[in-house]
């Protein structure tokens, strides 16, 4: 059991006595007569909590506060003042304490309000711990603890050797392809070079060759003067990260199919050639391979752009992350809007964990946002959520409709695999048609993994 230390720090020795008298056994105590000498120790030793007078003689509390929050702004102060001080409390909490308790000191409420203050460290502790693991030398990278993202940080690793080896990231909306873009940046030998991010399906098809290459004065109406350099110039000796890479035209895809045979490239309007070291890593959520057999995507810059691949889990498939990356949030906009969410209620994570999280963590980001920003407690509940419906729910309902169904076998028995296999393709045809074709989204309608969807509706022949 981890035991706590509390500095008390309070002029009157029976109220520095006292305290330690109802504290000591549970935590470690160490008491001060004034703030300077207060802070004076801290320079050494840091507590877990503070419990501050605001009326010290020389420095006050308030004083002593701002000089807690700009040293170690996560160190929870509670400040101790006599009623007639309230104005001063109102200050104290203004520029960051925790709490206040007022004189006399009614004991259940003292131990009520350190025992708050310690659980809102415990989960940053918890969110460090995380952090240390996988935010190593602060470099981006994902929160978590399954063997999934064990596997994504392996391939980091590995592929971030190669200092311009072209790398392609696959995986639905929200899996956090750009953070891994980033990380493979951060751990390459080019990671004192620049880090572009363009996303090419924002670009209309007659602006995107000059977003990539830029152009030169008067290149056309509307240029600039001095003409402007492209993402592909202005990531030289460092990494270009292409999202969303399928959208591309394949005029576009040709003249950067160019660009990665040679290293070579031609501003739009212009006449010079230049050449640069770029490491290229593009990331989709759409299926290349059934875009080339469509002739939507150029084979030839496939092969260009996949010279190592890496699919990223859904947050779906990931499931023992779900909680330590809601808490990471949790923290975060705890920060953000200035409270003390502390824990995640039973029935809020059992929420969380059944949801089916289309937009992935993303989608989790904004749900603790949201529900950070709007709840009003010390524990963040299931309704501060606002998932009205989890995939446990649907799953249910649609056990209750089977057992609506009346089942009978005949005398000659009954070829159950063939059974199920029209079930199969009955529903799966149905999620195509309801989904319009969209393969990834029909799977998820069905809770199915992408590629099990994609094996079956060939295996069985379904019509789209």
């Amino acid at each position: 059991m981890i035991r706590y230390t509390i500095s008390v720090v309070d002029d009157e020795e029976t109220i520095r006595d006292g305290l330690e008298l109802i504290l000591s056994e549970e935590y470690d105590i160490f008491s001060f007569a004034d703030a300077e000498s207060f802070l004076s120790d801290l320079k050494n030793s840091v507590p877990d909590l503070v419990l501050m007078d605001i009326g010290l003689p020389a420095m006050n509390g308030i004083d002593a506060l701002n000089i807690i929050k700009k040293k170690i702004p996560d160190l929870p102060v509670i400040m101790i003042t006599a009623f007639e001080d309230i104005n001063m409390v109102i200050q104290s909490m203004k520029k960051g304490a925790f709490d206040f308790i007022l004189k006399p000191m009614n004991p259940d409420i003292l131990e009520m309000t350190i025992k708050k203050a310690l659980s809102s460290i415990a989960l940053r502790k918890e969110v460090k711990i995380l952090q240390k693991k996988y935010l190593k030398d602060n470099q981006p990278c994902f929160i978590g603890k399954s063997k999934h993202i064990e596997d994504v940080m392996d391939f980091i690793n590995m592929v971030a050797k190669s200092p311009d080896t072209p790398i392609m990231i696959m995986g639905e909306t929200g899996t956090g392809k750009e953070l891994i873009a980033k990380a493979i940046h951060a751990r390459s030998p080019v990671f004192q070079g620049p880090f572009i991010a363009v996303n090419c399906s924002a670009f209309p098809d007659e602006l995107i060759e000059s977003e990539l290459f830029g152009y030169e004065e008067g290149a056309f109406s509307g240029a600039k003067k001095q003409g402007k350099k492209g993402v592909i110039e202005e990531a030289d000796n460092g990494t270009l990260f292409l999202d969303e890479v399928a959208d591309l035209s394949l005029a576009g895809q040709a003249k950067l199919l160019r660009f990665l045979e040679s290293g070579e490239f031609y501003k739009v309007g212009g006449t010079t050639q230049y050449k640069v070291n770029v490491r290229l890593v593009s990331a989709t959520n759409k299926n290349l391979e059934e875009l080339i057999d469509q002739e939507r995507f150029r084979k030839d810059l496939f092969f260009r752009l996949c010279v190592v691949k890496a699919k990223i889990p859904s947050l779906n498939e990931r499931r023992d992350d779900i909680l330590p990356l809601a808490k990471y949030f949790l923290v975060e906009f705890n920060k953000k809007f200035n409270k003390n969410l502390m824990h995640i209620s039973k029935e809020a994570k059992n929420t969380l964990l059944t949801h089916e999280f289309t937009g992935n963590v993303r989608e989790l980001k904004n749900i603790i946002e949201r529900a950070c920003l709007i709840s009003g407690n010390d524990i963040l509940a299931k309704s501060d959520l606002g998932i009205h419906q989890t995939s446990h729910d649907i799953e249910a309902s649609n056990s209750d409709r089977l057992e609506d169904h009346s089942f009978s076998i005949p005398d000659q028995g009954i070829h159950l695999k063939k059974i199920l296999e029209h079930i199969e393709k009955k529903y799966m045809g149905h999620a195509l048609r309801l989904t319009k074709e969209n393969e990834s989204k029909a799977a998820r309608l069905l809770n199915m993994n992408h590629h099990t969807f994609r094996y079956k509706w060939k295996k069985l022949n379904i019509k789209k």
